[in-house]
């Protein structure tokens, strides 16, 4: 996830997390992010960082959790060091989250909240070409990153709200071969819980996990996160 517009991308990934049983494999280095220090979930031994990665053996895939933002100096170090990663660890595809500005979408963009973008097409053999089989629309920019700029889409659109997303997918090296994809959300900052739902949902069967299998369970820390029900004797 990246660190966006309404923490949906986090708040998709902490859903993943707690509902397929995934593990903490690693703390990774946290010198590129704003300090966080806190407890682990349902009363586990040690403390949560900015950066873990997350997985299960048998599901075949790895988590990547951010829990703090970049230092704007560390930006594009990051970026290529977290490239750097995937492609020595023998990942075989990647899939980035991220959230967008609602109040900055077309009218076009009304139709749906979550939208794509593909660097480079996914063949067949690819781990993420289910995502070809989703009706999720292709993303292009709402508003140029400029006033009077040409909006040319034939680069990495403009992402308001979308955190270092575009950074990342500029920044890919020349010789990348990896299968990767960007799943967007229009979001707005409030009780979003309904949109982590949504985009955990997608993930899961981009990755071939069987949805009704899954029974979805949000992590104690959300208690009180968004609020308390409305007592509805209050509207008669």
């Amino acid at each position: 996830p990246v660190v966006s517009t309404a923490n949906v991308a986090q708040l998709s990934v902490d859903l993943l997390i707690f509902s397929l049983g995934l593990v903490r494999i690693a703390v990774l280095d946290s010198k590129y992010f704003i300090p966080l220090v806190g407890s682990r979930e349902n009363g586990e031994l040690g403390i949560t960082t900015p950066f873990e990665l997350y997985g299960k053996g048998e599901l075949g895939i790895v988590v990547l959790q951010q829990r703090s933002p970049i230092l704007k100096v560390m930006k594009q170090e990051f970026i290529d060091d977290l490239f750097d990663f995937v492609q020595k660890s023998g990942i075989a595809g990647v899939l980035i989250l991220s959230g967008v500005d609602l109040s900055n979408r077309s009218d076009e963009q009304m139709l749906t909240p979550t939208y794509q973008l593909q660097p480079n097409p996914l063949h067949l053999s690819s781990p993420l070409h289910r995502l070809n089989e989703f009706p999720i629309p292709k993303y292009t920019s709402p508003v140029p990153q400029k006033p009077g700029a040409n909006n040319d889409e034939s680069q990495v659109p403009f992402i308001p709200g979308g955190g270092i997303t575009h950074r990342m997918l500029s920044s890919l090296p020349k010789t990348w071969s990896i299968p990767l994809a960007v799943l967007l959300r229009f979001a707005l900052d409030g009780d979003n819980r309904a949109d982590a739902h949504s985009l955990a949902s997608i993930v899961a069967q981009v990755m071939g996990i069987d949805i009704t299998s899954i029974q979805w369970k949000q992590p104690e820390s959300w208690s009180g996160l968004f609020g308390t029900p409305h007592d509805q004797s209050l509207y008669g």
